[in-house]
């Protein structure tokens, strides 16, 4: 694996001076390594993790989970339906999955009506979408990997000795 791709996944959130400091490469090197693996399309970007809970742009945006159902077609299966659902804006993510559904599409929306107007007008009327389930985020406690908004629930809870 590329050593830099390798920190990039491991690493977190490392500066490309600290990755040269840890494989022993000049920052032009890194630099020409992340520029690689970009035209690779393995390197897609940067993103950073905010936790917007106490933030007014918080409650301008809705997030829900759904759960789609899809019919196969032949010759293509999953992929052009998958493929199609995942071009529209309001989708941030969309997987494959096994088990009781087809894809789980997460997407993102100005307001509750605006993700649930989207669902049952342009999602759910796709040709081959057999069902859908929506599930509305409503507090997030790990994003990415970091933990948000720890203290608070530390310190709320009584001490009760024996």
């Amino acid at each position: 694996m590329n050593p830099v791709l390798k920190l990039l996944v491991e690493g977190g959130s490392l500066t490309t001076a600290q990755m040269a400091q840890v494989l022993g490469l000049s920052a032009a090197e890194i630099d020409q390594h992340l520029e690689q693996l970009k035209k690779d399309k393995i390197f897609l970007g940067w993103r950073p993790v905010l936790d917007l809970s106490g933030e007014a742009a918080a409650a301008a945006a809705v997030r829900a989970v759904i759960e789609v159902r899809i019919t196969p077609e032949r010759g293509g299966g999953f992929n052009r339906l998958a493929e199609r659902i995942s071009r529209f804006d309001e989708v941030e993510s969309a997987y494959l999955m096994s088990g009781g559904y087809d894809l789980l599409v997460f997407v993102k929306g100005s307001s509750l009506q605006k993700v649930a107007a989207f669902v049952s007008e342009r999602l759910s009327t796709i040709e081959g979408v057999v069902s859908t389930s929506t599930h509305f985020m409503l507090r997030c406690y790990k994003e990415q990997g970091f933990l948000l908004d720890q203290g608070e629930t530390q310190s709320s809870r009584l001490t009760v000795a024996p």
